[in-house]
């Protein structure tokens, strides 16, 4: 893959003297999609895209030019609408799954088109989003991709119930440990092809 994309963000990242987990932390990505990009390996979507133009202060339209084909490997994303429990949820993710994409969105509309336009293997979402709600939306998740995992976060252990009801792979209890995830993915619905936890 031409690096020309990356290079262009890693020279914009540094100008702007943002290190590569500040502008994860502003993207709502991990540091390794950072990292990922900037070596070539990967190209956000739109909407992350969208994300990074505006950490970095400049117009998305900068990035139009140096864009390639962009790789099949699965993505994992993180839907909370708190935006500290977010980046706690996605610092976790990191440090289980080094090498993985990770994604995360406070806005469940963001998220569905996200899903509707990229190939996501796992959904880490929570269940009381404002006005939204975690089971329909896994319903709408799972509309847009049948074979999607996803696996519920809340603080609530009452919800277990209704959640398994609905498809889900799993349900964790807020906040995250690396080992309770590791239980969760070693029992996900649908194998992801391409995508190690080990």
């Amino acid at each position: 893959m031409d690096n020309s994309f990356g290079a262009l963000i890693k020279k914009l990242r540094t100008e702007s003297q943002l290190s590569q987990q500040d502008l994860a932390d502003k993207a709502f990505v991990s540091r390794c999609s950072v990292a990922n990009w900037e070596s070539g390996r990967r190209v956000p979507d739109l909407v992350i895209m969208s994300r990074i133009a505006k950490a970095l202060n400049v117009d998305v339209s900068v990035f139009t030019n140096s864009l390639d084909a962009s790789d099949t490997q699965a993505d994992i994303i993180v839907l909370d609408d708190e935006r500290i429990l977010l980046q706690g949820a996605i610092s976790v993710l990191e440090e289980t799954l080094p090498g993985v994409n990770i994604t995360g969105f406070t806005k469940p509309s963001e998220a569905l088109a996200y899903v509707e336009s990229n190939d996501v293997g796992i959904i880490f979402l929570d269940i009381e989003l404002g006005n939204e709600n975690g089971l329909d939306l896994c319903k709408q998740f799972l509309r847009l991709n049948p074979l999607v995992n996803i696996i519920f976060l809340t603080s609530h252990s009452d919800y277990a119930l209704d959640a398994w009801k609905t498809g889900a792979s799993g349900y964790l209890l807020k906040p995250l440990h690396a080992e309770d995830i590791k239980k969760q993915l070693s029992s996900l619905r649908h194998p992801i092809q391409g995508m190690s936890f080990i």
